[in-house]
Formats: C-alpha cells, structure tokens, sequence
C-alpha cells in the first residue's frame, strides 16, 4: 500500500471519528437536559457496589496497612536486594543507556531505549505527580513525601525486574511488530516452570485488569481533570469543544501504532518535565530560605505527624507509599508493555533503562511537588476540604504557584495538560497490547476507538465510582504481576549477574550516540 493511499485512508478515518465525536458530545448533552444525571447515576451505583467489594479486598487491613500496600512494598525491598541494589550500582550505566551508546539500529524492535523509556515515563508522569501530590500531602501531612519518596527508590528494582522479564519473553511478530508485558512473561515464563495453567491465568487476569483501567479510567479520568486544570485560566471553554480537540490529538497519534506513540512520546516527556521543573525551581528559589525548614519538617513529620492528620504515623506511611505506587506504577508491571519494543537483544540492558522512571516520576517531579506545596503552606488551606478529590489536588497546586507570580497557573496549566496528554498516549498502547493478547490484533481498531470516544466524554461526564473502579483494576495489576516477579526472581539475578560481568570484561560493542531519536 502507498504511503499516499495510507495517508488519505488516514484522514478519512480521522474525519469519521471527529464526526462520531461530534455526535456523541451532542447525544450526551441532549440527554443530560432532558434526564439530567440519571444514565451516570445509575452507572454510579453499580460500579459503587463493585468499588465496596474490591476495596474491602485491596484494602484489606493488617496491622494498620493496607494489603495492597505490604504487597507492593514488600515486593520492592525483596527485589532490591536480591538484585544486590541495582537501583543504585546501576545508575550510571542506565544513564549510558538512553544517551544512545548501546543502540544498535540491527537489533529487532520498534522503538529506541530513549523512546520506549519516554513512552513508558509518559504513561505514569500525568496529573497524579502534579494533584495527587497536594492530596497527599494535605491528607497524610508533610512525612508522606519521605514514604513516597521511599517507594520510588524500591521501586526502581520491581521496574527493573519487570521490564526485563517483559522483553526477554516478548513476542516478535513477522511484520516486525512487538507485544510483550505481564501477560507475556506470566504465561510463557511460568509454563518453562511447569505452572503453565496457573501462568495463563494470571496472564489473563492482568489483561483483563490491564484493560479496563487503561482503555476506560485513563482516558476519562485524564481528560477530565486536565480539562479542570484548563478552564481554571480558561473559564469559558466547553468541556465537549475540549474533549472533541483532545480526542483528535489523541488518535492521530494513538492510529500510527508503537513508533509514532514512541516519536511523539520522546518529544512531549522532556518538554513536559522541564517546563514544569523550571517551574518548581523558580518557586523554590525564590523560597530558598524556607527550604532546609521545609526537608526537616518533611523528615520529622515522617514519624511524627502533626495532630492534623487522621490516623497518625500508619495514615503517613500508608499515603505516602500509596502515592508512589499511584505516581510511578513500579510493581504494576504496566511499565513493562512499552520497554518491550525497544530494540535489544539484551532484557538486563531494558531492565537497567527502566529503573530511571521512578527516579524521573518519583524522586525528582513528585518532590518537586511536594516542597512547593510544603513550603508555600497552601496544602494547610481548609477551602480545598470541600472540593475533593484531584481536583483539589490541581487548585491547591495553581494556588501555591500563584503565590511567587500571577501568571503561574497558566504555565501549569499548560504542563498539566502536557502531562495528560501523553499520559493518554502511553496508557492507551498499553490498553492495545492487553486488548490484543486477550482478542488479537485483527480487531485492534475497537480498542482504539473506545479510547478516543472516552477521552471525547471525559471531560463533559463526573467520574464517580467508575474512576474508583479503574482505580481498583490498576491496583489489582500488582497481584498477578508481583507473583511472576516473585518465582522468576532467580532467573532475573542469574541475567544480572552475566550482564554485569560481560559489561566490565569489555566485550559489549559501544555505538555513537545518535543525534535524532526517531
């Protein structure tokens, strides 16, 4: 097929969903004045029933912490040091890794090891790093942010682990295509262990989770709230005219498949989290004297709460550990589904490039966050009690950057919806792989579909329950991925260990690093 052929079936393609788009907006409007409320109330209440059951189970308490917590927590110290701390000896060498020094362009896969980390950073980096933050630190008081930070430096190994299981046992396919992820490693590395039934189904079961919360969460929830963050310096924009808009830049590149979403990503992300971090450093500076108070609060805090907070030292240690899981989705195995296109033949190397995400996501946005909030007080204001939700989280945070500049929330608004933007690309390639694994890629277009038209009504509906049951589904990932960590452990370490040996004997070939990264 023509290049120009394929272009104009492209664009008649676009124009054909802009017009469902179109149509769907002005469906749902008609229907929200002649019965205002009462189809998504009705939603509400039973996805609210499920959201009871899967809570009493995700959040199961024992001694005070939440099961989901323990278990990815616990999961991430196990990794670390049965990787022999890799978070920490391998930084450097990842850092090679991106710089383009070990891409060689004959190696099978999609997309470059800068590409697919950006893709996969742009699928966790979104509106939780910016609102979730202020949430929780207006929740769980200033220590949250040590837990949270914490949680990203373990996290880093469960990245590591899972990435690499995720490329060693991908799937190539002839048109040089790639699927890989949890279901891939759960079914295919368990079988090699003789689990091959209970591999299959926990290779079912992340699909599944995988792609409602992705397919259907994401794309609603993103485009709700950066939509939000929007109308707060654009007050007179129509939630459909955003949501129509949106959802045309989001197919055009979500329609191009792996090495668009990867070209796209690897421009959005570093543009993303400079404006944004020059943002936070201009706040940060201006407040310079206020940031050694600011650290030693965050510290004392950690195991001291204020009287503030609700539950003392266990709500602490709860939020902020739920945050990072939240933040960088380390142990979910999301992370996973992108870095398997990258083109190696080594999964260590993949593994070692993905161990950045929680530093970048974590360590470095997250905190950002984390001290313009504490230092300008503004998680301390009692006005956002009565808003809820990230949404508050999105004004507090417009409020604390307006108190050094005006015209601060605009920046931020322009950084919030950069990072819902290419969170919604991340996260629906992620939705398309699990699609693919439990359907197959002959009916890849529906998925496609039902992404854009949830990024069209995203911003036009509330979220409700719905959102907290994909909220559920995200967290749910954990379990089935976390056991396949768990049982390959050893195989991952044996890899290491070959890695790093043949890495410091000098037998891995160096490349030039490439200027463009296409």
């Amino acid at each position: 097929m023509s290049f120009k052929l394929l272009l104009k079936i492209k664009i008649k393609l676009l124009v054909l969903i802009s017009i469902i788009l179109l149509g769907t907006q002005k469906t749902a409007l008609a229907a929200s004045t002649e019965q205002p409320g009462i189809i998504f109330t009705v939603i509400d209440q039973i996805f609210q029933k499920i959201v009871n059951v899967l809570d009493a189970i995700i959040f199961y308490n024992i001694a005070g912490f939440p099961l989901i917590v323990l278990w990815l927590i616990i999961g991430a110290i196990f990794l670390t040091f049965r990787m022999k701390l890799i978070n920490i000896r391998g930084f450097r060498h990842a850092i090679d890794i991106i710089q383009g020094k070990y891409d060689d362009p004959n190696e099978p896969g999609e997309v470059t090891h800068f590409q697919a980390l950006a893709t996969a950073v742009s699928g966790t980096v979104g509106i939780g790093n910016v609102a979730g933050v202020a949430i929780a630190i207006q929740l769980g008081g200033p220590g949250a942010v040590l837990w949270m930070t914490l949680g990203g430096l373990f996290g880093m190994t469960s990245k590591f682990t899972e990435v690499t299981l995720g490329l060693k046992y991908r799937n190539i396919n002839p048109d040089g295509s790639v699927a890989g992820g949890p279901m891939y490693y759960l079914s295919k590395g368990l079988s090699r262990r003789g689990f091959s039934k209970f591999g299959q189904g926990m290779a079912t079961l992340f699909a599944f989770f995988c792609g409602l919360s992705t397919l259907v969460g994401a794309s609603i929830f993103q485009t709700n709230q950066s939509y939000a963050a929007v109308a707060n310096v654009i007050p007179n924009l129509s939630p459909g005219i955003y949501g129509i808009i949106v959802a045309i830049l989001v197919a055009i590149v979500i329609l191009g498949g792996m090495k668009r979403i990867g070209a796209v990503a690897s421009r959005i992300v570093p543009a993303m989290a400079i404006i944004y971090i020059l943002a936070c450093l201009w706040i940060l500076a201006v407040n310079f004297t206020q940031i050694p108070s600011a650290f030693a609060q965050i510290i004392t805090e950690a195991f001291a709460p204020s009287a503030m907070v609700a539950g003392g030292f266990g709500a602490t240690f709860s939020i902020g550990l739920r945050r990072s899981a939240y933040s960088n989705e380390a142990g979910l195995g999301t992370a996973s589904i992108p870095h398997a296109a990258a083109k190696t033949n080594e999964p260590i190397r993949e593994g070692l490039v993905a161990l950045l995400e929680p530093f970048i996501d974590t360590i470095v946005i997250c905190n950002m966050t984390a001290l313009v909030i504490v230092i300008t007080g503004e998680y301390q204001n009692e006005i956002y009690q009565n808003i809820g939700g990230d949404l508050a989280g999105v004004q507090m945070t417009a409020a604390a950057f307006s108190q050094v500049f005006s015209w601060f929330p605009y920046l931020l608004a322009v950084a919030v919806f950069l990072f819902a933007y290419s969170t919604m690309i991340g996260t629906a390639y992620q939705g398309m792989i699990s699609w693919t694994y439990l359907f197959g890629s002959q009916t890849l277009l529906i998925p496609k579909l039902i992404y854009i038209l949830g990024v069209t009504v995203g911003a036009s509906i509330g979220v409700g329950a719905a959102l907290d049951f994909t909220d559920m589904m995200l967290l749910a990932m954990a379990f089935p991925n976390l056991i396949g960590c768990y049982i390959m452990s050893g195989e991952v370490a044996a890899d290491l260990k070959d890695y790093m040996s043949r890495l410091k004997s000098g037998k891995m070939h160096q490349y030039k690093p490439q200027i463009k990264q296409n």
